[in-house]
């Protein structure tokens, strides 16, 4: 594995126009990231760098644009208010910590090649949970879209708050951050195409706010010290490592799933295909980096990540062009960034958790079936009022216990105990005619398909019929997938039906049932005489015992 990645200079000019195209969407984000984080507008523009170029120089998507995102930020969002609660003092540098551990995590998850199983999740409690952080994120802006600071204890602090931010609205702030909105939805799609909304509102409404209202009516940014960022030293606590790495977890695999899904998208844009477990450690690297520089933490970009592609970039020249351009506006720009209203920001990132909200699921929900859109609402709604980490366990858990039921159910039928001619079991003539010569003293217990552990109550239902005959044949060759709680339903059947003083023969054809069998100790208990690869086999020497 290359440890870069693919950097190609054949494709300079698009490359070059799709990483100043990112670059532009990238500064609004950045700062209203930054912002909405509680880190600082300077957070949100060091995270865009360095998460940015690390991630394109290590990762494993060429195209592939990453910053701060809505997910992480409101994850980050959290991590801090619950950080500086706990510590004061070192609150801040605690929260940068998290941000490092998240980026070990995900190199970790590259380094044991995990990339392919981290999107391996129910869409329902995706979608739940994405719609949940969405929420969250326009939960989070409506103290700012009032022109109030952002109370403590984040969404729920801010619900339980709203009737004191109503009363003490500030009627410019609110226009100003409708205006911000209105822009982002009613730019027409052939100027969207030529200069991305965001900077068009954060420009436009910025103008209009510093030439209208005077400088001390509205909040704004106010001094941002962009200059080379200063190491942020690991900082923790005994009574706070647990949580910090619990933290640290959650954003890490967010940042996984995140990144994974932009990379798909990239991928159905460019006909190309990524590597996921290089991306993960790219991500990881960025994260890390960034976290040690006081910067917020981010994943792969949809926005960014389609904008780059449509506007030439294919590799990941692209990505270091945009962190060039960006690095360039901003420090050669901070003084005018100052002015910008903090309600601009806030209406660019409720336009965000307005855009991650899945409503195309939400549209179909009535449509789909009734424990999809029941998992779905009730991980939304656990990710606003509870937790990330209970809302997601309690999805995949309930989604899982659901899909192993119906495929449980839908197996079960592939277990069939027979002792004379079955239509629906493929027997051969020579077969047939054993099971019709031993009158019925001959049960043969056929297995079909992938076996697990939901089909053991089905096997167990058999066993009452052992009784009734004087020989068992126990047919899996043609099991494609058997587990451990199988085999050891299979030992109980054996073994009672030993029990019972009855011959016992066992068919398997494949070699890696076997080895599995002999690991629980089958081959032992039946003999290996009796363990056979051929039913028509195992039915004539069932024959010569009735």
């Amino acid at each position: 594995m290359n440890v870069f990645n693919a950097i190609s200079l054949q494709n300079i000019r698009g490359d070059l126009f799709g990483g100043l195209t990112a670059a532009i969407v990238s500064l609004p984000l950045a700062l209203a990231f930054g912002i909405a984080s509680g880190a600082g507008a300077e957070a949100g523009i060091y995270g865009a760098l360095l998460i940015g170029l690390f991630a394109a120089l290590f990762g494993g998507t060429p195209t592939l644009i990453s910053e701060p995102t809505g997910p992480m930020t409101v994850i980050m969002a959290a991590v801090i208010t619950n950080m500086l609660a706990t510590d004061p003092e070192n609150g801040i540098a605690m929260a940068f910590t998290v941000v490092m551990i998240a980026g070990l995590f995900q190199i970790a998850f590259g380094a044991l090649k995990l990339g392919k199983y981290i999107t391996l999740m129910p869409y329902s409690v995706i979608s739940g949970f994405m719609s949940g952080i969405g929420f969250i994120l326009l939960i989070m802006q409506l103290a700012p879209f009032l022109g109030q600071a952002a109370p403590s204890g984040g969404a729920l602090g801010t619900l339980k708050t709203l009737p004191e931010l109503i009363s003490n609205a500030i009627t410019i702030e609110i226009f100003l951050a409708f205006a911000t909105l209105a822009v982002l939805v009613f730019t027409p799609k052939k100027i969207k195409a030529m200069v991305p909304p965001q900077l068009i509102a954060l420009v436009g409404i910025t103008l209009v706010s510093v030439l209208v209202f005077d400088l001390g009516e509205v909040r704004r940014i106010g001094e941002i010290e962009v200059g080379l960022p200063g190491l942020v030293f690991p900082t923790f606590t005994a009574d706070q490592i647990t949580t910090m790495i619990l933290d640290g977890m959650v954003l890490g695999m967010l940042g996984c799933i995140d990144s994974m899904l932009t990379s798909v998208i990239a991928d159905n844009l460019t006909r190309t295909e990524h590597k996921s477990d290089k991306e993960l450690i790219g991500q990881g690297v960025g994260n890390l980096v960034s976290g040690l520089f006081g910067g917020l933490p981010g994943a792969g970009a949809t926005m960014g990540t389609v904008v780059n592609i449509q506007a030439g970039g294919r590799t990941a020249l692209s990505g270091v062009m945009r962190v060039a351009v960006l690095g360039i506006a901003v420090f050669g720009a901070a003084d005018l960034l100052e002015v910008i209203p903090l309600a601009v920001l806030a209406g660019i990132a409720a336009m965000v958790g307005l855009n991650i909200l899945d409503w195309s699921f939400i549209k179909r929900s009535h449509r789909v079936s009734w424990y999809s859109t029941l998992i779905m609402y009730a991980v939304m709604l656990l990710t606003v009022f509870v937790d990330l980490i209970v809302a997601v366990g309690v999805g995949v858990f309930v989604a899982n216990i659901i899909i192993i039921e119906k495929l449980s159910r839908s197996q079960a039928q592939s277990i069939k105990a027979i002792s004379d001619i079955d239509d629906e079991v493929p027997l051969k003539p020579r077969e047939q005619e054993i099971l019709n010569q031993a009158k019925g003293k001959i049960l043969l217990v056929y297995l079909s398909g992938p076996l697990i552990f939901g089909l053991a109550k089905a096997l167990s239902r058999q066993h009452q019929k052992i009784e009734k005959h004087q020989t068992v044949v126990i047919d899996l060759s043609e099991v494609s997938l058997i587990d451990d709680t199988i085999s050891l339903a299979v030992e109980n059947t054996i073994t009672e039906a030993i029990e019972l003083k009855k011959h016992v023969y066992l068919v398997v054809r494949t070699e890696e049932a076997r080895n599995k069998l002999a690991r629980m100790g089958l081959i032992d208990l039946l003999g290996k005489e009796h363990l056979l690869d051929s039913r028509t086999a195992a039915l004539e020497l069932a024959l010569q015992t009735v």
